[in-house]
């Protein structure tokens, strides 16, 4: 006869423990239904991390190949720039910005939270409302003027297709055909999100690729008609490199740095999902620079043909499309501008808010209701007027946006990195009355190293007579110097203060491992 040895019963795990340097929440350390509280703002559950290396590289190349990343360097040619100093300036920001990206990205697939929960820890359960409600309104603005392009591009390739497209009554200033292609295109999003971030995760996955091959095709098409590369590769700087160059040079980095500062706080959002560090770092590392250059070079080549081919340089790739007699060009081009446009709108501009509006009022407020209020908000700020002139959109809008935001990451990284040493106590940032709750919700030193930053970051903010809402000496005069620099600004400056601010508090609590 056999003996059989008793075994002995699987031990529990502890899902609080560290799970290949990711946090699992206890259950039940957090009651639902709490004021903080519901199913999307909650963390992701381990076994749901799964985005893989391949997921967030498809993500930036989904979100970087559209119609404003096209248009970037062809803003800073005509600014004097020739097009190595174009895209020499773009790749540096890129590399630039992908440093806070991947620092503030930590977070997710460690402890699995959305970026209004990780700003729990540094401005207070309720103070993150602060800079999640900023984010949400540069956002939402965001989304109209996306949704606006996108509609915009579909109105001009049907106007090829279909004659008499725009010669039809107008509403509002516009032909009503273009009020129908924004409004479709906007149904189009909502309805994509509304089926969540695994529907958004796989439409990435092919949608990345899909566009990489429709702006390949639009690259050998104009090079086949100009048999070769036009001029522009030859035409020398304006500014050179000397004197004239770094003045332009700087405002322009710190705008191409703007163009993405958005994702660097609310990137949370998205490596939430993350199957580990590795994923997110080569991920984004792989797809956000390289990605970034590469388009940029594109638009360059791409351009420098259609002037060889009709005389003139075209920069927008929908009316360089348009000038196709082909049908199936043209609807290949018109799916294309589709694909790339809410690629990234939806993952650059709603995810973000939906969360955001969600941690202001968890109870009320779900992940798809967010979504929902951002398609309607988006609308509500009339896009068509922030896209008017290339100075309201360039200097006013991006000046003011990566000023305030880099002044809100620089928080960001100092609490997380500096004063926590990346260290969370997870069901706390649910939790009023612990660590995170501050005075009454308030964490003081946050909101004083953001103002303080935000000040010297936008307060030197200055417009040419007639091309902008500001004075020409500057909102703050003495400023005035600090405004070219806004990013890098209210960066270092929020980052340092609070640090200061923090380090030197008398009620400081250790924080859990």
């Amino acid at each position: 006869m056999t003996g059989t040895a008793a075994i002995p019963p699987t031990p529990t795990p502890d899902p609080t423990a560290p799970l290949d340097g990711r946090v699992e929440l206890a259950p039940g350390a957090v009651p639902t239904g709490g004021r903080f509280v519901n199913a999307d703002l909650l963390p992701v559950p381990v076994a749901r991390r799964h985005w893989t290396t391949y997921n967030f590289a498809a993500l930036w190349v989904g979100m970087a190949h559209n119609i404003p990343s096209w248009l970037l360097a062809s803003g800073l040619v005509t600014l004097g720039m020739d097009w190595k100093q174009a895209v020499f300036t773009i790749a540096l920001a890129n590399v630039i910005v992908l440093l806070p990206m991947l620092l503030t990205g930590h977070a997710g697939p460690k402890y699995g939270i959305p970026f209004p929960v990780l700003a729990r820890a540094s401005f207070g359960l309720r103070g993150a409302n602060l800079p999640a409600l900023i984010r949400a309104g540069v956002a939402c603005a965001w989304f109209g003027i996306q949704t606006w392009i996108g509609g915009q591009g579909i109105f001009v390739l049907l106007g090829t297709i279909f004659g008499g497209w725009a010669d039809v009554a107008e509403v509002g200033g516009q032909p009503w055909t273009l009020w129908l292609c924004f409004v479709v295109f906007w149904v189009l999003e909502l309805a994509i999100i509304y089926r969540g971030m695994e529907t958004l995760r796989r439409f990435e996955n092919w949608a990345a690729p899909f566009v990489i091959v429709g702006a390949l095709v639009l690259l050998v098409w104009i090079a086949i008609k100009a048999g070769g590369f036009g001029p522009l590769l030859d035409q020398p700087s304006k500014l050179g490199w000397g004197a004239d160059f770094w003045p332009v040079f700087f405002p322009s980095l710190m705008g191409m740095i703007a163009f993405w500062s958005t994702l660097s706080l609310n990137i949370p959002d998205f490596t939430r999902f993350g199957a580990g560090q590795r994923a997110q770092v080569w991920g984004q590392t792989l797809g956000l620079p390289t990605t970034m250059t590469l388009f940029a070079l594109l638009s360059v080549f791409v351009t420098s043909g259609s002037q060889a081919v009709y005389g003139a340089p075209i920069w927008d790739p929908v009316q360089l499309a348009a000038k196709t007699d082909n049908v199936f060009g043209l609807l290949f081009a018109l799916v294309t501008v589709l694909i790339a446009t809410i690629s990234v709108n939806i993952a650059a501009n709603v995810v973000s808010p939906a969360y955001d509006l969600a941690n202001l009022a968890p109870r009320l407020i779900n992940f798809r209701t967010g979504a929902l209020i951002t398609g309607v908000v988006g609308v509500l700020i009339m896009p068509w007027k922030l896209t008017e002139t290339p100075e309201l959109y360039i200097f006013t809008w991006l000046g003011l946006v990566g000023g305030l935001l880099g002044t809100v990451a620089g928080i960001l990284i100092a609490d997380y990195w500096i004063v926590r040493r990346t260290r969370l106590e997870l069901a706390e940032l649910y939790q009023p009355g612990g660590r995170y709750w501050y005075s009454s919700g308030w964490n003081w030193r946050a909101v004083a190293a953001f103002a303080v930053g935000g000040v010297l970051a936008v307060g030197g903010s200055h417009s040419q007579p007639g091309k902008g809402p500001f004075p020409e000496d500057g909102l703050i005069p003495f400023l005035k110097p600090l405004a070219d620099y806004g990013w890098a600004v209210g960066l270092a400056a929020a980052l340092l203060l609070y640090t200061l601010l923090m380090r030197t508090r008398k009620d400081a609590q250790p924080d859990a491992g």
